[in-house]
């Protein structure tokens, strides 16, 4: 990473500029704020607040994409709680060690990444759903509750619009997973609980499934009719099981819709000729979409 030392100690400064490029950073030192303000961008910038009578706000503005990290001799408002306010990430009270010094900046290097990845996940399900109806008054629908919907999108949408408007962080689990229930298990209650593939339970894995959900926020859904449970059922219905409006499915899709949607309905000899496919290839593509045959 490439890492500004603002430091008028130039021994401290050397110390920390040292150390830091023993462990592959590139560092650059100032000692002061207006020679600062005159550099490139940084990944990082090391603040020291004893540097008397400057003003730190210039820094904190032109470096404000940057992971900006106090060095404070004394905790105080104009050494921490201002340049806080003013967008700096964090603080370190001299003397420090570090590796203390390190673990912060990792720390943020990392969620700054994890922020910069939802931001582009909240951006690609935006766009992704924007073909989809939205639903009123969704924040008012009580959990555990029940989709059943034959276009997976549409169920998609709902748990994520759902989570959402709850605040709430939401876990993903598939019910072809073979851990999926020790997972339900383990998670918290103060999340949603998104679970896909209701209709490969069997029927006497389907008592275990509703004692786990019965204290748990979850929504659940089905591409298949949900029947004999004791929680609301809501049934989404799209006006093109298989295309959403404006939008074509890829061949690979189609085909995975159509095997797990109709291999109840027909033989393996007949859903092969429907596909254009040999029954070896559809064995292959079961296999390969991770889709169970129900006995």
């Amino acid at each position: 990473m490439k890492i500004l030392i603002i430091e008028n100690e130039i021994y401290l400064a050397q110390s920390i500029a040292t150390k830091l490029g023993e462990l592959g950073h590139n560092c650059e030192m100032c000692t002061s704020t207006k020679d600062a303000i005159k550099g490139s961008s940084y990944d990082v910038v090391l603040l020291s607040t004893n540097i008397n009578g400057q003003d730190f706000h210039p820094v904190i503005e032109t470096f404000k994409k940057s992971i900006i990290i106090l060095m404070v001799s004394y905790i105080s408002n104009d050494t921490v709680s201002k340049p806080l306010a003013l967008g700096a990430k964090d603080y370190i009270l001299k003397p420090f060690m570090i590796e203390e010094l390190v673990r912060k900046i990792n720390h943020y290097q990392e969620f700054e990444k994890l922020k910069s990845r939802n931001d582009a996940y909240e951006k690609y399900l935006t766009h992704s759903f924007s073909s989809v109806p939205h639903h009123e008054d969704i924040k008012t629908i009580e959990l555990p509750l029940f989709i059943s919907s034959s276009f997976q999108k549409h169920s998609d949408a709902f748990a994520f619009e759902y989570a959402k408007k709850q605040d709430l962080p939401i876990h993903f689990l598939s019910l072809n997973d073979a851990n999926s229930m020790n997972e339900i298990s383990a998670l918290p209650q103060n999340c949603i609980i998104y679970i896909i593939d209701y209709q490969v339970l069997k029927k006497n894995e389907r008592k275990t499934f509703a004692s786990l959900i019965q204290d748990k926020k979850v929504i659940v859904t089905s591409s298949e009719k949900i029947e004999d449970i004791e929680h609301p059922v809501f049934e989404i219905k799209s006006s093109n099981n298989v295309f959403d409006k404006g939008e074509i499915l890829p061949i690979e899709d189609y085909v995975k819709f159509i095997i797990h949607n109709y291999q109840a309905k027909y033989p393996d000899t007949e859903l092969s000729k429907k596909l254009g496919i040999s029954r070896k290839s559809l064995w292959e593509k079961r296999k390969k979409y991770d889709i169970i045959k129900k006995k």
